[in-house]
């Protein structure tokens, strides 16, 4: 048996990201710093036109989203751009898109922080001035501006160097609050134009004032505000059902983004009004603060707060997700020896690949600080142009070289699409150099020397081959299907090694009573900096735990499951474990205290409590061996199901069972009497191998009184209870105050509350 169960250890990916998460990525990257930065510079180039770049860059980006959708969907890889053109061209041409994609998201980078240092020295000169004036009267505003930028550059270099980074949950806080502000500023800019309609008529024309050249000019500025839904593609490993939901987040973002760009640019064409000056000019002359500007006008008391804010917001997180990228596309060409292998190392203790974000961050603070915003917009426009010019290739030669790989979706009307996106992206590319030579100067010496650098170097270097991270997932899934599972699973997620016996202790009898099987779950956390089948490299660190696990259950003649799960959050981890697994009871440890400020057990607990797609055991363990319980009664399906599973508890550890309700102070007769009611209903039912007993605890608080009375216990199990709606996302006031302050061992038990769960797990796709 022991041999068996070695063989059945599982090393899975945790795929944490449903389709709305994989689409507010998306969504939020779209919205970032290209539409607060590029919006008066795409006006002071094409005047009213700038409408029409914007609607024509929707459709010259689309077409390239057709190509990543089929790609993604085809290839789900970590790594984006690079991942495709590396599976269909030759080394050569794989080293030059992934070179453009660092630079690209390095130029970015570049972009986000000018446009962050912007909006925010405006708005410290609306709302701190004389803070505006001692800084920029001493140094100056070039100098000011360059402080700024290298203050949050610094900032976000060390927080993906530390590992920081937000949940998916945050992340769609942060991006769904965007586009709150840019809804309210849409309204007012709206309300505006009504109010003026002969005015703002009026700003649109002439459509055309620097002819068509402009807009085709002002297209290739501004292509960067279009790309963020690759990032999508950067995620692919860690998004659930990705042949299905990678191309629906992509269509999904840019079908929000796209209309809400057009409305952004409309208001600030349509509303501004100064006597004489078009409003393109206006906003031309504004540059990358033309919308604070147009704030200003039209929204009273708190436009410069609310777009100043928004503005912030979006380029920071902006930069951290670009940068995040960024050392990603050179750690993956590092691994594969594409690149010096130093830039693949990773940090042993913070465990995130260091070395590739700091020189990153090098790069784009030196091109942030001494090149002008306006080459450095069009330069990121320009490394994505070319870019995404080998991503419409790639769709087409793998369509050619491997038309036997499954593509959850396909490009309509193939190969018109790609073909139109190379043209277009090629044309808008080579356009630029009207606009700013220095662009095409910059990017050509880039290539040069990448090219110089790989045909030297890296050209004799054979690639690692990459861990086959889909293709062993996928196989170890088949694998688990071919064998029959029992219906009743219950998952045991280990962390500290002095309770996994404890914890088997618990589960085991449940196991046995209900003819089901136990599965032992180690997380593999590993930084959002790096791809997740990183996490391979940690493995070993967990395997003890399991080894422990395996060999306790096997002395007690029970057949566990080893599962060792990769994860960028412990908690999603569990959680992805627990559906995949079908797991029907969760029964997890809990240290009785929390570091953590503002949560209930723990960040880790709180979420899998929150989340947990079954029945769940919350587990406090100080006292061994068990020979007293204590069952608090109130009624209700989590007071049963805890009445329950006392029952089989106490005829394995041969327990007392002793079953409780709380009662007030000098409490009436009546009162007593339904008290004792409620303990008979909850152990009505139920089998115990020894007699139980009654009694009734006089405290005028009850977790007060149960901390009292557990004293003389070992264990405490009692149900979850409602306390209201945010409570009942928890476990209840009274389990939590009895969990945290009572010196005796405590098991929360928690009923699985699946047609909400079910409705809401739906919704989010």
């Amino acid at each position: 048996m022991a041999d068996r169960n070695k063989t059945e250890e599982k090393v899975t990916f945790a795929r944490e990201l449903r389709t709305f998460d994989a689409t507010m990525i998306g969504v939020g990257a779209l919205i970032g710093a290209g539409i607060f930065v590029l919006t008066g510079m795409a006006a002071g180039v094409a005047g009213p036109a700038s409408l029409l770049v914007f609607a024509l860059n929707g459709v010259v980006t689309l077409f390239t989203a057709l190509s990543y959708a089929e790609l993604a969907s085809a290839v789900p890889e970590a790594g984006g751009g690079y991942s495709f053109v590396k599976k269909a061209f030759p080394e050569p041409l794989a080293f030059t898109a992934g070179w453009l994609a660092w630079f690209a998201r390095i130029v970015a980078c570049s972009l986000y922080a000018l446009g962050f240092s912007a909006y925010f020295l405006e708005f410290v000169k609306v709302y701190l001035p004389p803070l505006y004036e001692f800084g920029v009267g001493n140094l100056g505003l070039p100098i000011c501006l360059n402080i700024m930028t290298v203050l949050v550059g610094l900032l976000f270099i060390y927080l993906n160097y530390k590992g920081a980074s937000a949940s998916a949950k945050t992340e769609n806080v942060i991006t769904l609050a965007k586009i709150f502000i840019l809804f309210v500023f849409v309204l007012f800019g709206l309300k505006e134009i009504f109010n003026f309609p002969k005015e703002a008529f009026a700003n649109f024309k002439p459509f055309f004032p620097k002819g068509f050249g402009g807009v085709i000019t002002a297209m290739g500025l501004t292509f960067i505000a279009f790309e963020g839904y690759d990032i999508i593609t950067t995620v692919s490993e860690e998004i659930k059902n990705p042949k299905k939901n990678i191309p629906k987040a992509i269509f999904s973002a840019l079908g929000i983004v796209i209309p809400m760009y057009l409305l952004i640019l409309f208001v600030c064409l349509g509303s501004l009004r100064e006597e004489g000056v078009p409003s393109w000019q206006l906003l031309g002359e504004y540059k990358e603060i033309a919308i604070i500007k147009a704030a200003e006008r039209f929204i009273p008391y708190f436009g410069v707060a609310l777009i100043g804010f928004g503005a912030i917001l979006s380029t920071m997180s902006a930069l951290n997700a670009t940068l995040w990228a960024s050392s990603r596309v050179s750690f993956a060409m590092a691994r594969d020896k594409l690149l010096p292998e130093k830039l693949s190392a990773i940090h042993l203790k913070k465990r995130t690949p260091h070395i590739s974000v700091f020189t990153s961050g090098a790069i784009f603070l030196f091109i942030a600080v001494f090149l002008p915003i306006e080459v450095v917009g069009s330069g990121a426009s320009l490394m994505f142009l070319l870019t995404f010019s080998l991503v419409n290739l790639s769709v087409i030669a793998l369509r050619r070289k491997r038309p036997d790989i499954k593509r959850g979706f396909k490009i309509p009307l193939y190969p018109v699409p790609p073909i139109l996106g190379v043209f277009c992206c090629l044309f808008l590319a080579l356009f630029q150099f009207k606009f700013k030579p220095l662009t095409w100067y910059i990017s050509l010496i880039w290539i040069f020397v990448g090219l110089l650098i790989y045909f030297a170097i890296f050209e004799k270097k054979t690639a690692d081959q990459k861990p086959q991270v889909l293709d062993a997932d996928k196989k170890t899934r088949v694998e688990d299907k071919k064998r029959e599972r029992k219906k009743f699973r219950i998952l045991v997620p280990l962390h500290n090694p002095d309770h996994v016996t404890k914890l088997l202790d618990f589960a085991i009898p449940l196991a046995k009573k209900y003819d089901g099987e136990i599965v032992a779950l180690v997380v593999v956390d590993v930084p959002f900096q790096l791809p997740i089948h990183e996490g391979l490299r940690f493995v070993h660190h967990k395997r003890p735990l399991l080894k422990s696990a395996v060999e306790y259950a096997n002395s007690k003649q029970i057949e566990v499951e080893s599962d060792i799960k990769i994860a960028h959050h412990i908690a999603d981890g569990i959680l992805s474990s627990a559906e995949e697994e079908e797991a029907s009871l969760l029964l997890m440890g809990w240290k009785g205290f929390t570091n953590t400020k503002d949560k209930i057990f723990g960040e880790v607990a709180d979420q899998v409590i929150r989340y947990a797609p079954c029945d769940l055991i919350v587990l406090k363990l100080t006292e061994f061996p068990i020979k007293k319980i204590l069952l608090p009664s109130a009624g209700g399906p989590n007071a049963q199901l805890a009445a329950l599973y006392a029952s089989v508890l106490t005829r394995e550890f041969e327990a007392d069972l002793t079953a409780c309700y709380v009662v007030p102070k000098k409490a009436k007769d009546e009162d007593k009497t339904e008290a004792r009611e409620w303990i008979t209903k909850t152990l009505k039912g139920k089998e115990f191998s020894f007699g139980v007993k009654e009694k009734l605890i006089e405290s005028n608080s009850i977790p007060a009184g149960l901390i009292r009375e557990g004293k003389d216990y070992d264990l405490i199990i009692i149900g979850a209870t409602k306390g209201g709606f945010f409570k009942s996302i928890f476990l209840g006031e009274i389990p939590e105050r009895l969990a945290r302050h009572s010196p005796s061992s405590v098991m929360v038990v928690k009923k699985y509350e699946g047609a909400v769960k079910s409705w809401i797990k739906k919704f989010l796709g």
